[in-house]
């Protein structure tokens, strides 16, 4: 009789286990299917002056060369470490007068414009690779050491 009433009580708790169990899951499942999708906020304008591609740069990094394109290239936008649209814009004036650049001045750093920037590179940062237009590694390496050689906003008077 022992065994008989230990039996029961351990096939009970295993049903009671698999029922809560099984509850769980379809609650899990039922209240997932029942939330409202969240749709995209709505946004006007250009899409791309939201973009930004430090290509491995730090903030910091990004802020130097952004000083350095305010001091040389006619950069007009804040100081805030982000290279987008306008950072870029003025690099690719940049790049146009001295690297070979022969593309739009759009903002948009594409193969274009990081091929203009391996010709520069390789010319004293050390890039050693292709000029395939690709930002790998040894791009981003050399992008590094050239923003290191950049004026900072405080020893410029720039901020």
């Amino acid at each position: 009789m022992r065994s008989s009433i230990l039996t029961r009580t351990l096939v009970s708790a295993v049903t009671v286990v698999g029922i809560a169990a099984g509850s769980l899951a379809t609650a899990g499942t039922g209240f997932a299917a029942s939330e409202p999708v969240a749709k995209p906020a709505a946004v006007s304008g250009d899409v791309s002056t939201l973009a930004t591609n430090n290509f491995g740069l730090t903030a910091v990094q990004a802020k130097r060369v952004q000083v350095w394109l305010k001091k040389h290239h006619g950069y007009t936008g804040s100081l805030d470490g982000k290279l987008g649209t306008g950072s870029w814009k003025s690099f690719q004036k940049c790049l146009k007068q001295y690297w070979g650049y022969r593309g739009a001045i759009d903002g948009k750093p594409g193969k274009n414009t990081v091929k203009a920037l391996q010709h520069l590179l390789k010319k004293g940062y050390g890039y050693r690779g292709a000029i395939d237009g690709a930002a790998g590694w040894g791009t981003k390496s050399a992008f590094k050491k050239f923003a290191a050689g950049a004026p900072s906003a405080k020893r410029t008077g720039l901020h």
